[in-house]
């Protein structure tokens, strides 16, 4: 919200002669929209956390609010390269994402698919300049656990040339995108959303009564996907079901963080016990990628006259790995799944 949009209100309410208890006395008389919409406004700003009886919109949108900020936060920080700042902005359009997609009946999907869109957009931008930092670091640290008689070739000066230039086009995209009236809309559009809302029918009803039900719904997507995943032949289909459980696990476990004001230490014992899932499939995942770039770079190798040994040597440890991740994560989720986590469901 501008200073100038703040000063007008002000004045305005000097004007009416309608202070603070007038303004709450008019939300009681109002329907119960337009009581949302006064305590909406009024929320916490970003950083600050909404009362546990507050109404289910001020809560989301307080979330909104938190992830806006930090949004704004991280981009000069991923302008100057900063460590791991690309992955935590890439991580906040997630939750960003996230919580439009859970909270529909607060506030409208169909109002917000655009929107969710574009944080799609900047998400998958950041994802390549992620995967541009992360995958040539996984492949070195795996081939310093091969012994130096297998290093054939040069291994480890391939995998850095071949990520370099890259890892430099992913970035140089990203700060092209940043400089983009597509990006200043959609920082505008965020903004606007965080502050005035669409209101969907649950809004004005209390947090505590709406919220853990939409986490009940993302959680039961994802045990459903990692029964999917269990039961899926292994290959390539059960890499693919584990990734959709990912995504899902990922969703309730932001979901429940936004609760959580309102929820209290139920709901953050749940997102972390989610946290330990997503943590597990990401890191199964990573070895997906992994063996995929292991193939490409001894495929490069060969094509160059270089022996491949080492990268089929590499891509046979990445599939060992992934197969230990499959029994954790079944391990995992088994007790992250427990009754006692998701008593406060509703």
């Amino acid at each position: 919200m501008s200073v100038n949009t703040t000063q007008t209100r002000t004045r305005g309410n000097a004007r009416t002669g309608r202070g603070p208890a007038a303004t709450a006395t008019s939300a009681r008389r109002a329907r119960p929209g337009q009581a949302n919409l006064a305590q909406l406004r009024q929320a916490p700003i970003a950083g600050t956390r909404p009362r546990p009886s507050a109404p289910a919109a001020a809560v989301v949108t307080a979330y909104l609010k938190t992830q806006v900020a930090r949004l704004g936060e991280l981009e000069p920080k991923v302008r100057a390269d900063e460590f791991d700042s690309v992955h935590q902005m890439r991580v906040t359009t997630r939750r960003l994402r996230a919580t439009l997609r859970s909270f529909g009946t607060v506030i409208p999907r169909p109002a917000t698919s655009e929107l969710a869109a574009e944080l799609k957009w900047l998400g998958g931008l950041l994802g390549e300049a992620r995967d541009g930092e992360v995958l040539p670091q996984h492949l070195l640290a795996s081939l310093e656990q091969v012994p130096v008689e297998l290093l054939i070739g040069p291994v480890q000066a391939r995998v850095q040339g071949h990520f370099a230039p890259r890892r430099a086009s992913a970035r140089e995209q990203v700060i092209e995108a940043f400089g983009s009236e597509r990006y200043a809309r959609l920082l505008a559009d965020l903004d606007r959303l965080a502050h005035d809302p669409p209101l969907g029918p649950q809004a004005a009803a209390p947090a505590r009564d709406v919220l853990p039900a939409a986490v009940r719904r993302a959680y039961r997507q994802a045990d459903r996907r990692m029964r999917r995943a269990r039961r899926a032949p292994r290959g390539q289909d059960r890499d693919v079901a584990l990734h959709e459980a990912r995504k899902s696990a990922r969703r309730a476990r932001y979901a429940a963080e936004a609760a959580s004001p309102a929820s209290g230490q139920p709901a953050r014992k749940f997102a972390r016990q989610m946290k330990k899932v997503q943590t597990v499939i990401g890191d199964h995942q990573d070895t997906v990628i992994a063996r995929q770039a292991a193939r490409d770079l001894g495929i490069g190798a060969h094509l160059a006259g270089e022996n491949a040994f080492t990268y089929g040597l590499l891509y046979e440890r990445e599939l060992h790995q992934a197969e230990h991740l499959q029994a954790d994560a079944r391990r995992v989720w088994k007790h992250a799944s427990r009754r006692r986590y998701r008593t406060w469901m509703n």
